[in-house]
C-alpha cells in the first residue's frame, strides 16, 4: 500500500467524482482509476460503487476513510517536523486569505519574503466557506478571516483583533461626522454591499435581511477592494469592518448602532495537526507589523 493510492482514494472519497478527483491532483483519469484499483485488489475489497456519473463508497470505503486520513497527516505532520529539524525556516507555507484581510496583510508579505526568504508563500483569496473547506483538507496550513458565526468543530480559531462593522463612506459624505448610524437611516441612502459569503454581509444579516428590506442596494460584489474603490468615486455608502479603509485617506468609517457590533479577526489553523514553524512565524510577525501601524482595530 502507497502513500499515494491513499491520497488518490481520499481525494476520490471527498468528491465522489472521478474526474473531478484526478484534475484536482494533476492525474489523468485512467491513472487515478489504476491506482485505486490496485488499492481495492491488495486489500481485497471494492471501495466505490460506480456509475457514469458518479462514484459512491462502499462499506469498506467508509471504513476506510478516516483511516486514510489519519495515515496521510501523520506522514505529512512526520514530514513537516524533519524539514523544521533540517533548517529552521523552509519550504512552502500556504495562508488562505479573505477578501476583507487585505489592509493587514501587505506590510506582513513584504517583511516574511525578506526575513525568510527560504520559505515560499502561496497565498489564496477566497469566501469563508470555501477556505474552512481548504484548511480541513489541508490545502492551506492557515486561514486568516473574521471568527464564523458557528464554530468548526476540527478547527482552532485564535482571536487576532477585534473590531466593528461600520459604514463606509466619503469624508465629505453627509454622514462622516456622526458618532454611529442606524440601520433604519442608511435607508435614505444608495448603497454598495458585500456580496453573499463575505463576513461582514453575514455579520450584517444577523440584523437584517438585506432583500426583505427597504435599503436602496444598487451594487452587491464580493471583493473588497473593488467595493471600496466603487465608494469612494461615485460617493456610495457600503458596511465593511471599521479597518477596511486603513491607507485610503479619502474615506470614513462610523460604527453601525447595533446591539452587539463586535467582529473579531482570527488565524484559524487545524486542530491536532503539526504547525509549520513558517507559520508560527507569520503570524507572529502578522501581530507585530499591525500593532506597530496605525489599526483601528484593538490586537489581542
Amino acid at each position: 500500500m502507497e502513500l499515494r493510492q491513499l491520497k488518490y482514494f481520499v481525494r476520490t472519497a471527498q468528491t465522489l467524482n472521478f474526474s473531478e478527483a484526478a484534475r484536482s491532483l494533476y492525474v489523468s483519469q485512467s491513472t487515478l482509476s489504476q491506482q485505486i484499483k490496485s488499492l481495492e485488489n491488495e486489500l481485497g475489497t471494492i471501495l466505490f460503487q460506480r456509475d457514469s456519473h458518479s462514484a459512491f463508497l462502499t462499506q469498506s470505503g467508509e471504513m476506510l476513510l478516516p483511516l486514510a486520513i489519519q495515515t496521510i497527516q501523520s506522514a505529512e505532520a512526520c514530514k513537516a517536523q524533519m524539514n523544521d529539524l533540517k533548517e529552521m525556516l523552509t519550504g512552502d507555507l500556504n495562508i488562505g486569505v479573505t477578501y476583507s484581510f487585505s489592509h493587514i496583510l501587505t506590510e506582513t508579505v513584504k517583511n516574511f519574503v525578506k526575513v525568510y526568504p527560504n520559505v515560499k508563500l502561496n497565498i489564496f483569496y477566497r469566501n469563508m466557506v470555501e477556505l474552512m473547506e481548504a484548511l480541513r483538507h489541508r490545502d492551506v496550513d492557515l486561514v486568516l478571516a473574521f471568527k464564523p458565526d458557528q464554530p468548526y468543530s476540527e478547527i482552532d480559531s485564535r482571536v487576532l483583533f477585534s473590531e466593528k462593522l461600520s459604514v463606509i463612506m466619503r469624508k465629505d459624505h453627509p454622514l462622516a461626522g456622526r458618532e454611529s448610524i442606524s440601520l433604519k437611516e442608511l435607508g435614505n441612502y444608495r448603497l454598495a454591499i458585500p456580496a453573499k459569503g463575505l463576513q461582514a454581509r453575514n455579520a450584517l444579516e444577523k440584523y437584517i435581511c438585506i432583500e426583505r428590506s427597504d435599503l436602496n442596494v444598487c451594487l452587491e460584489i464580493n471583493e473588497a477592494n473593488i467595493l471600496l474603490d466603487i465608494v469612494q468615486d461615485n460617493n456610495l455608502l457600503t458596511m465593511l469592518s471599521e479597518a477596511s479603509i486603513r491607507g485610503r485617506d479619502l474615506l470614513k468609517n462610523v460604527p453601525l448602532d447595533l446591539p452587539y457590533n463586535r467582529m473579531q479577526g482570527c488565524v484559524h489553523t487545524l486542530k491536532r495537526a503539526f504547525q509549520k514553524r513558517s507559520a508560527e512565524a507569520f503570524v507572529e510577525m502578522l501581530r507585530e507589523v499591525n500593532i506597530n501601524q496605525d489599526f483601528s482595530g484593538k490586537w489581542q
